[in-house]
């Protein structure tokens, strides 16, 4: 593209700007640029796409397009490869513009062809996600449509994301969900040009991933006698056992087909608190090896936790190491929440560790523990994440901090030159309460609707500019202790988190709740078709609640 003409897009942009919110546009998360131009782009009875390159992934991508025109359009698609432009198609042109990164793209819809430019397959997968945007919401669906026209409104669109973590997370150790619906949350991850799944795979109340080495991690840990019904303050139980983990197998399925979709998933071992499921399982490595342990039944913290003893980090890097070869990922998140100090306080062995390495308090005591697994990690070349109590006592040399307790972690990490990844309560819990309690199903509490995790600021002010670096990206945490169901999880979920993706891709003023909401309007047609139950969708008929609603 002539530089000439990319200054007449830039300069053009901010004129035409307002038609934006137009719901002809209806693009989610809203692009970098977007100049619109009149005319549209007919799907023709034979589409064509054409790939200019030789990269596999590529052709990959250009085929899963073909399949997927295909099998709703019905119009027999053709993926070709070769250097040239054509027309009535669809062109995957690689870019030498190294301003786009390996996830930008250009997207440029004439009444004769659509060009998606990019540097690097990332580019192109989100580039598609756009076009697609851009069609009938009914390309979402399954079946053949019949009697509709294929028509894509004409435009220019320079698009790339703010920060480079995007991030969703789902806790399956209160509950366990199916690979296949694990499947779809990744789906819907990559529709909102996310790229990270944050998968919480342990607590006190389960342990959810097959670990060779230690079989009764899901022999035991797995499985509790009962689940807490209603609210905590109820105190009230079904009785029924409950379990459920995912096989080395479910494991690598779920990473390669995560990887398709340009995700990556980090797998959360939680340490040294919240370890009351791998206890009840090997009480040796707890602080009190008689003690009998079982897997949690009541939501909450529990005071049993990991001793630091050798043994206990030997038995843990056995974890970790079979967690490492699972996970092709950069992280590894080790929890480092919620982790109650009185068992070490009353631990003769804890007291004497403390004055033996010098440490101030229990405080310090979890910070050397934490640094005990940091050295670990590195060591196989992968980096720690951790939630915002690692910054107690000191944070550990490598580590990227996850800041949910406010802003505050973030801040404090970023200012000493570590990476943090914003993740606030108020903004990100997807697990509080979206409308008036007494309209909704059970829910932990809170109150954060759409309106306020759209406003979400993810780099606080007070940053220097090189401080601000360290921010690396922002992500919206589901907590699941009230969910017991997919269809529970996808209600609390979305749409807050299409508000969080845009949060993550879109520049900082460029949004604009009212502009977002139209778009969300026609976007929730496609989670329709989809079949998701979000909040307020027409499909919420079929949604059973476990519990009465809250009186």
């Amino acid at each position: 593209m002539k530089k000439s003409f990319q200054l007449f897009v830039l300069l053009s942009f901010w004129v035409l700007c307002p038609v934006l919110g137009q719901t002809s546009y209806p693009i989610l998360p809203k692009p970098l640029q977007l100049l619109p131009k009149e005319g549209t782009f007919i799907l023709p009875q034979n589409p064509v796409i054409a790939v200019a390159s030789t990269d596999p992934v590529l052709r990959c991508l250009a085929e899963e397009l073909a399949n997927k025109i295909g099998s709703v359009t019905g119009k027999d698609t053709k993926v070709f490869a070769g250097n040239f432009r054509v027309k009535d198609g669809i062109n995957f042109v690689a870019s030498k513009d190294d301003k786009l990164g390996e996830e930008g793209y250009f997207l440029e819809i004439t009444p004769k062809r659509i060009i998606i430019t990019a540097e690097q397959p990332k580019g192109f997968f989100y580039g598609i996600q756009s076009l697609l945007q851009l069609m009938p919401a009914e390309i979402y669906g399954v079946r053949r449509v019949e009697n509709i026209k294929w028509s894509i409104p004409c435009c220019l669109i320079e698009d790339r994301p703010r920060y480079a973590y995007r991030g969703l997370m789902l806790d399956a150790a209160r509950y366990f969900y199916p690979v296949s619906f694990i499947k779809k949350y990744i789906d819907l991850i990559a529709l909102h040009k996310m790229n990270t799944f944050h998968w919480h795979l342990t607590d006190d109340q389960g342990w959810r991933i097959e670990i060779k080495k230690y079989p009764k991690l899901t022999q035991v840990g797995s499985q509790r006698r009962q689940t807490m019904l209603g609210h905590y303050s109820d105190q009230k139980y079904d009785g029924k056992p409950y379990g459920g983990y995912y096989t080395q197998d479910d494991i690598r399925e779920v990473v390669r087909y995560a990887q398709e979709r340009f995700v990556t998933v980090i797998p959360e071992i939680e340490m040294p608190g919240h370890a009351l499921a791998a206890l009840a399982a090997y009480p040796e490595y707890g602080n009190n090896p008689d003690k009998i342990y079982q897997v949690g039944t009541k939501w909450g913290v529990h005071e049993d936790v990991f001793a630091p003893r050798e043994e206990t980090f030997r038995f843990l890097e056995g974890i970790l190491a079979e967690v490492i070869d699972l996970f092709p990922s950069q992280y590894i998140h080790i929890g480092g929440d919620e982790c109650p100090k009185k068992q070490w306080a009353e631990s003769r062995f804890c007291q004497e560790l403390i004055k033996k390495e010098g440490l101030k308090d229990e405080h310090e005591l979890q910070s050397y523990f934490i640094r005990r697994i940091d050295k670990f990690i590195t060591s196989k070349g992968r980096k720690m994440i951790g939630w915002d109590e690692i910054l107690e006592g000191g944070i550990s040399p490598n580590a990227t901090v996850m800041s949910w307790q406010g802003i505050e972690g973030g801040v404090a990490a970023a200012k000493q030159r570590h990476d943090a990844i914003m993740t606030p309560g108020n903004f990100c819990y997807l697990d509080h309460y979206q409308a008036d309690s007494k309209t909704q199903p059970i829910a932990i509490g809170g109150f954060t609707p759409l309106e306020e995790s759209y406003s979400y600021e993810p780099t606080p002010s007070n940053l220097t500019p090189d401080e601000a670096k360290h921010i690396i990206g922002v992500q919206g945490n589901v907590w699941t202790e009230y969910m017991p169901t997919p269809e529970y999880v996808e209600y609390m979920t979305f749409p807050r988190a299409c508000a969080l993706a845009e949060v993550g891709w879109t520049a900082k003023n460029d949004k604009n709740i009212d502009d977002f909401k139209k778009r969300l309007d026609v976007h929730k047609k496609r989670l329709d078709h989809l079949n998701v139950n979000y909040f307020e969708a027409p499909i919420n008929h079929k949604f059973t609640y476990r519990w009465p609603l809250k009186k």
